[in-house]
Protein backbone atom coordinates (compact mmCIF):
# COMPACT_ATOMS: atom_id res chain seq x y z
CA UNK A 1 0.00 0.00 0.00
CA UNK A 2 1.28 3.45 -1.06
CA UNK A 3 2.09 5.56 2.36
CA UNK A 4 -0.27 8.07 1.41
CA UNK A 5 -3.43 6.07 0.79
CA UNK A 6 -2.35 4.70 4.74
CA UNK A 7 -4.85 6.03 7.08
CA UNK A 8 -3.83 8.60 10.00
CA UNK A 9 -4.74 7.59 13.23
CA UNK A 10 -7.49 9.45 14.43
CA UNK A 11 -7.42 10.62 17.79
CA UNK A 12 -9.93 12.79 20.14
CA UNK A 13 -8.50 15.53 22.47
CA UNK A 14 -10.33 16.21 25.34
CA UNK A 15 -10.87 19.51 27.10
CA UNK A 16 -8.34 19.42 29.77
CA UNK A 17 -5.63 18.06 27.24
CA UNK A 18 -6.95 21.01 25.02
CA UNK A 19 -6.21 23.70 27.79
CA UNK A 20 -2.77 21.78 28.74
CA UNK A 21 -1.63 22.44 25.03
CA UNK A 22 -2.86 25.87 24.94
CA UNK A 23 -0.99 26.72 28.17
CA UNK A 24 1.72 24.52 27.87
CA UNK A 25 5.18 26.58 29.68
CA UNK A 26 7.59 24.68 26.91
CA UNK A 27 7.32 22.95 23.44
CA UNK A 28 7.85 19.26 25.31
CA UNK A 29 4.47 19.15 26.66
CA UNK A 30 2.39 15.88 25.94
CA UNK A 31 -0.96 18.20 24.98
CA UNK A 32 1.00 20.41 23.18
CA UNK A 33 3.20 17.49 20.97
CA UNK A 34 0.00 15.83 19.81
CA UNK A 35 -1.46 18.88 18.73
CA UNK A 36 1.80 19.43 16.59
CA UNK A 37 1.41 15.75 15.57
CA UNK A 38 -2.17 16.95 14.22
CA UNK A 39 -0.33 20.11 12.73
CA UNK A 40 2.07 17.65 10.79
CA UNK A 41 -0.68 15.45 9.39
CA UNK A 42 1.27 12.45 11.40
CA UNK A 43 -2.15 11.95 12.76
CA UNK A 44 -5.74 13.49 12.82
CA UNK A 45 -7.16 15.47 15.72
CA UNK A 46 -10.19 15.61 16.29
CA UNK A 47 -12.76 17.22 19.20
CA UNK A 48 -16.04 18.49 20.24
CA UNK A 49 -17.72 21.54 20.50
CA UNK A 50 -17.85 20.73 24.24
CA UNK A 51 -14.28 20.29 24.56
CA UNK A 52 -13.92 23.52 22.65
CA UNK A 53 -16.08 25.45 24.69
CA UNK A 54 -15.12 24.08 27.96
CA UNK A 55 -11.30 24.74 27.12
CA UNK A 56 -12.15 28.06 25.79
CA UNK A 57 -14.17 29.09 29.11
CA UNK A 58 -11.34 27.45 31.42
CA UNK A 59 -8.32 29.64 29.89
CA UNK A 60 -10.67 32.53 29.72
CA UNK A 61 -11.14 32.64 33.74
CA UNK A 62 -7.32 30.92 34.36
CA UNK A 63 -5.29 31.83 31.90
CA UNK A 64 -6.88 34.40 29.07
CA UNK A 65 -3.61 35.35 27.77
CA UNK A 66 -3.34 31.62 25.97
CA UNK A 67 -6.98 32.11 24.02
CA UNK A 68 -5.18 33.49 20.69
CA UNK A 69 -2.82 30.22 20.82
CA UNK A 70 -5.83 28.03 22.24
CA UNK A 71 -7.99 29.27 19.27
CA UNK A 72 -4.69 28.94 16.24
CA UNK A 73 -4.70 25.40 17.51
CA UNK A 74 -8.23 24.87 17.02
CA UNK A 75 -8.02 26.45 13.79
CA UNK A 76 -4.85 24.59 12.22
CA UNK A 77 -4.97 20.96 14.03
CA UNK A 78 -8.19 19.81 14.96
CA UNK A 79 -11.73 18.62 12.91
CA UNK A 80 -14.20 20.01 15.61
CA UNK A 81 -17.49 17.69 15.17
CA UNK A 82 -21.35 18.29 16.77
CA UNK A 83 -21.64 17.03 20.39
CA UNK A 84 -23.86 14.22 20.49
CA UNK A 85 -27.85 13.87 20.60
CA UNK A 86 -29.51 12.44 23.67
CA UNK A 87 -30.39 9.35 21.92
CA UNK A 88 -26.71 8.79 20.71
CA UNK A 89 -26.20 9.08 24.93
CA UNK A 90 -28.53 7.02 26.01
CA UNK A 91 -27.39 4.20 23.99
CA UNK A 92 -24.08 4.47 25.54
CA UNK A 93 -25.92 5.31 29.55
CA UNK A 94 -23.00 3.88 31.91
CA UNK A 95 -19.87 3.85 29.68
CA UNK A 96 -18.61 7.12 31.64
CA UNK A 97 -19.56 9.68 34.08
CA UNK A 98 -22.54 11.49 33.26
CA UNK A 99 -20.57 14.53 32.37
CA UNK A 100 -18.42 13.43 30.29
CA UNK A 101 -20.22 10.64 28.00
CA UNK A 102 -20.77 13.59 25.32
CA UNK A 103 -17.11 13.36 25.09
CA UNK A 104 -17.04 9.50 24.92
CA UNK A 105 -20.05 8.96 22.50
CA UNK A 106 -18.58 12.04 19.96
CA UNK A 107 -15.00 10.10 20.19
CA UNK A 108 -17.17 7.14 18.96
CA UNK A 109 -19.14 9.03 16.37
CA UNK A 110 -15.93 10.21 14.87
CA UNK A 111 -14.27 7.00 14.94
CA UNK A 112 -11.69 7.99 16.82
CA UNK A 113 -9.54 4.84 17.97
CA UNK A 114 -8.04 7.12 20.62
CA UNK A 115 -9.43 9.28 23.28
CA UNK A 116 -6.82 11.78 24.76
CA UNK A 117 -7.57 12.85 28.37
CA UNK A 118 -5.99 13.60 31.80
CA UNK A 119 -9.02 12.20 33.58
CA UNK A 120 -9.21 8.81 32.70
CA UNK A 121 -11.12 7.36 35.39
CA UNK A 122 -14.48 9.56 34.09
CA UNK A 123 -14.03 7.03 31.15
CA UNK A 124 -14.60 3.75 32.73
CA UNK A 125 -15.71 1.40 31.54
CA UNK A 126 -15.75 3.03 28.49
CA UNK A 127 -16.44 1.30 24.87
CA UNK A 128 -14.50 -1.11 23.45
CA UNK A 129 -13.17 1.17 20.20
CA UNK A 130 -11.79 3.67 22.27
CA UNK A 131 -9.11 3.60 23.97
CA UNK A 132 -8.59 6.19 26.62
CA UNK A 133 -4.68 7.36 27.47
CA UNK A 134 -3.24 10.34 29.57
CA UNK A 135 -1.54 12.41 26.91
CA UNK A 136 1.76 11.21 28.20
CA UNK A 137 0.56 7.71 27.45
CA UNK A 138 -0.52 8.15 24.06
CA UNK A 139 2.79 10.09 23.19
CA UNK A 140 4.64 7.44 24.89
CA UNK A 141 3.23 4.69 22.56
CA UNK A 142 3.56 6.77 19.24
CA UNK A 143 7.43 7.08 20.41
CA UNK A 144 7.52 3.34 20.65
CA UNK A 145 6.00 2.99 17.37
CA UNK A 146 8.29 5.24 15.39
CA UNK A 147 11.44 3.55 17.49
CA UNK A 148 9.81 -0.26 16.03
CA UNK A 149 9.42 1.86 12.29
CA UNK A 150 11.78 -0.05 9.79
CA UNK A 151 12.51 2.33 6.69
CA UNK A 152 14.31 -0.23 4.83
CA UNK A 153 11.44 -2.12 3.42
CA UNK A 154 10.53 0.89 1.54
Amino acid sequence: MPPTSRRRPRVFVDADALFAGAAAPSDHGASLVILRLAEITLIEAVTSQQAVTEAERNLGEKLPQALPAFRLIVSRCLRVVPDPQLGELLAHEGRADPKDLPILVAAVRAGCSWLVTFNTRHFQPGHPDVIVLRPGDFVLRVRDLLARLDLSEE
